[in-house]
Protein backbone atom coordinates (compact mmCIF):
# COMPACT_ATOMS: atom_id res chain seq x y z
CA UNK A 1 0.00 0.00 0.00
CA UNK A 2 1.46 3.36 -0.99
CA UNK A 3 1.67 6.11 1.62
CA UNK A 4 -1.01 8.79 1.60
CA UNK A 5 -0.27 12.47 1.82
CA UNK A 6 -2.73 14.86 3.39
CA UNK A 7 -3.43 18.56 3.16
CA UNK A 8 -5.45 21.06 5.13
CA UNK A 9 -7.55 23.27 2.89
CA UNK A 10 -10.07 26.02 3.32
CA UNK A 11 -13.33 25.13 1.58
CA UNK A 12 -15.47 27.57 -0.38
CA UNK A 13 -17.87 27.92 2.59
CA UNK A 14 -15.01 28.94 4.93
CA UNK A 15 -14.72 25.59 6.71
CA UNK A 16 -11.37 23.84 6.98
CA UNK A 17 -10.81 20.24 5.93
CA UNK A 18 -8.21 17.52 6.07
CA UNK A 19 -8.15 15.47 2.89
CA UNK A 20 -5.89 13.20 0.89
CA UNK A 21 -3.93 15.13 -1.73
CA UNK A 22 -4.72 12.61 -4.47
CA UNK A 23 -8.43 12.25 -3.64
CA UNK A 24 -11.22 14.76 -4.25
CA UNK A 25 -13.86 12.79 -2.34
CA UNK A 26 -15.29 13.90 1.00
CA UNK A 27 -12.68 15.16 3.47
CA UNK A 28 -11.55 12.99 6.36
CA UNK A 29 -12.09 15.82 8.87
CA UNK A 30 -14.04 19.04 8.58
CA UNK A 31 -13.85 21.96 11.02
CA UNK A 32 -16.43 24.70 11.10
CA UNK A 33 -16.18 27.82 13.25
CA UNK A 34 -19.08 30.06 14.17
CA UNK A 35 -18.86 33.72 13.22
CA UNK A 36 -18.37 34.59 16.90
CA UNK A 37 -15.44 32.16 17.16
CA UNK A 38 -13.87 33.59 14.00
CA UNK A 39 -14.07 37.11 15.44
CA UNK A 40 -12.41 36.00 18.69
CA UNK A 41 -9.57 34.32 16.77
CA UNK A 42 -8.82 37.50 14.81
CA UNK A 43 -7.78 35.86 11.51
CA UNK A 44 -5.92 33.02 13.24
CA UNK A 45 -8.61 30.45 12.43
CA UNK A 46 -6.35 28.52 10.01
CA UNK A 47 -3.74 28.12 12.75
CA UNK A 48 -6.40 26.96 15.20
CA UNK A 49 -7.77 24.47 12.65
CA UNK A 50 -4.24 23.10 12.08
CA UNK A 51 -3.73 22.72 15.84
CA UNK A 52 -7.09 20.98 16.23
CA UNK A 53 -6.32 18.52 13.43
CA UNK A 54 -2.82 17.83 14.80
CA UNK A 55 -4.28 17.20 18.26
CA UNK A 56 -6.87 14.84 16.79
CA UNK A 57 -4.23 12.87 14.90
CA UNK A 58 -2.09 12.62 18.04
CA UNK A 59 -5.08 11.50 20.12
CA UNK A 60 -6.00 8.85 17.55
CA UNK A 61 -2.43 7.56 17.64
CA UNK A 62 -2.54 7.30 21.41
CA UNK A 63 -5.79 5.33 21.62
CA UNK A 64 -4.10 1.93 21.76
CA UNK A 65 -1.58 3.19 24.29
CA UNK A 66 -4.32 4.73 26.44
CA UNK A 67 -6.40 1.55 26.43
CA UNK A 68 -3.46 -0.40 27.83
CA UNK A 69 -3.02 2.23 30.52
CA UNK A 70 -6.71 2.17 31.48
CA UNK A 71 -6.16 -1.04 33.38
CA UNK A 72 -5.84 0.01 36.99
CA UNK A 73 -2.37 -1.22 37.85
CA UNK A 74 -1.82 0.09 41.31
CA UNK A 75 1.68 -0.41 42.74
CA UNK A 76 0.19 -1.36 46.10
CA UNK A 77 -1.71 -4.23 44.45
CA UNK A 78 1.53 -5.94 43.45
CA UNK A 79 2.35 -6.43 47.14
CA UNK A 80 -1.06 -7.94 47.87
CA UNK A 81 -0.32 -11.15 45.96
CA UNK A 82 3.02 -12.72 46.79
CA UNK A 83 4.24 -14.68 43.77
CA UNK A 84 6.38 -16.83 46.11
CA UNK A 85 4.35 -17.37 49.27
CA UNK A 86 6.19 -18.85 52.21
CA UNK A 87 4.66 -21.79 53.97
CA UNK A 88 5.28 -23.02 57.48
CA UNK A 89 5.05 -26.77 57.86
CA UNK A 90 4.35 -28.23 61.34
Amino acid sequence: MSPSFFEIVQLSDGDYALRRIDDDSAPLVRISFSEEAREMMEDRDMNVAKAMIAAGIEAAGNIGHDLANEMDWDDDDSDAIDPHPSYTLH
